[in-house]
């Protein structure tokens, strides 16, 4: 059985806020996008699928290895 992959968590500061899941293997693509309005929190993870995610816009993000502000 595949370890579970850690969540995050991202919280929009304005509206507007973009998080764009990208994939895996040679060529990164977009694959999944979600537009979040002020407040608003989305918990996600990597998946066997999804290598990154891009989170364009002013957001909280919270993992197990701290906090960044995207400001």
């Amino acid at each position: 059985m595949d370890k579970p992959s850690d969540f995050f968590v991202i919280r929009a500061l304005e509206d507007g806020v973009n998080v764009i899941g990208l994939t895996r293997g040679t060529d990164t693509k977009f694959h999944h996008s979600e537009k979040l309005d002020k407040d608003e929190v989305m918990i996600a993870q990597f998946t066997e699928h999804t290598s990154a995610v891009k989170v364009r816009g002013k957001a909280v993000i919270q993992t197990s290895h701290g906090q960044i502000d995207n400001n």
